[in-house]
């Protein structure tokens, strides 16, 4: 079988790969479609995301849907041949947070694709891939695998809505209509939101979020633009670069609530923490998700214009395309990667 496997900054290969056996507990999966993720470009192109870096190859992915083939030994699910989403996390389970019910921070978790921790968890870019059984989720009636592939990036925007409270009848700011932020914008609209409005500085990003759901499009570069708010309730941060970050609190109303969903630059970044102080704003980070997954499916499943947001399917054996027409957001907002062959 065909993977995708990241060997360092700028060096992605198509490999060939051996059919892995499923372990105790472990559902063998055969992917249809991937979701070229932010983070997936960013091992690509820089090594690492935010303070994880690349120590040793990995096989990418985190976005994964397909259909079972098999179980290993005590292991139970959806049938052979169903199509199913596969939730990308395995929290440890018994560290505080665990126990807490907060698994999206868990201290131990292993997720596809991931460089957090060492050695790396392989990921899911691969015609076939074993998962613990209870990963796997079988496709609500109405909804079909390429546009559940889209569940993931979903259910990380669900979090970071609920992370902001309740937005019923409140005006929400987007900072980024990139494939993350583009799906805040949805979440926020199906949460309850009576308004929202999207920066960026690309008309064809703004073009995206306007397909979802977004009210108001602004370019973030252009102050005179006449759609900027005096002030909204509730700011998602989800540009990863701190510009952002500032307009969010800038904008937040006194008292509002801003979430940081975009993962910054490594390191140290400068914010405007006097208006923290000041305006009494609560500022509150989203990390990944949890149960969301489960309601991601169900909105996906309701929803076709999520469809919009599927800018081009690539077989695997073209990767690289793949991932440099992902990286350029001139062109493309979410790129499935296809492993049918």
């Amino acid at each position: 079988m065909l993977g995708c496997v990241i060997h360092g900054q700028g060096d992605l290969r198509v490999e060939e790969l051996p059919v892995p056996e499923p372990a105790p507990g472990q559902a063998l999966v055969a992917v249809r479609y991937g979701g070229v993720c932010g983070s997936d470009l960013h091992y690509w192109r820089h090594g690492g995301v935010g303070d994880f870096r690349l120590r040793e190859p990995m096989l990418l992915g985190h976005e994964v849907v397909g259909t079972v083939v098999s179980y290993g030994a005590g292991a139970r699910g959806p049938a052979p041949g169903a199509a199913v989403a596969v939730h990308p996390a395995t929290p440890c389970g018994v560290c505080p947070e665990c126990s807490g019910g907060r698994r999206n921070v868990c201290r131990d978790t292993r997720y596809l694709g991931s460089a957090a921790r060492f050695p790396h968890v392989q990921g899911g870019f691969a015609g076939q891939v074993a998962v613990p059984a209870e990963q796997l989720r079988a496709l609500p009636d109405g909804l079909g695998p390429r546009r559940a592939a889209l569940a993931e990036p979903l259910s990380v925007a669900l979090h970071a809505v609920r992370r902001a409270g309740d937005v019923t009848g409140r005006h929400v700011l987007v900072t980024g209509a990139g494939p993350i932020g583009c799906l805040v914008v949805a979440a926020a609209r199906a949460a309850g939101a009576a308004r929202v409005t999207v920066t960026d500085l690309l008309p064809r990003a703004l073009e995206y979020a306007s397909a979802v759901g977004a009210g108001t499009v602004v370019r973030a570069d252009d102050p005179g633009d006449a759609g900027w708010p005096d002030e909204v309730d509730v700011a998602v941060e989800a540009s990863g670069v701190a510009a952002g970050l500032g307009t969010c609190l800038r904008l937040v109303r006194r008292g509002g609530t801003v979430v940081q969903l975009g993962m910054l630059p490594p390191g140290q970044v400068p914010f405007a923490g006097n208006l923290v102080v000041s305006r009494e704003i609560e500022l509150r980070g989203a990390f990944r998700f949890d149960t969301e997954f489960d309601g991601a499916l169900r909105l996906l499943a309701a929803e076709p214009a999520f469809d919009a947001l599927i800018s081009a399917v690539v077989p695997v054996r073209d990767a690289e395309s793949a991932f440099t027409l992902a990286a350029d957001r001139t062109r493309s907002c979410k790129v499935l990667l296809n492993f049918d062959a």
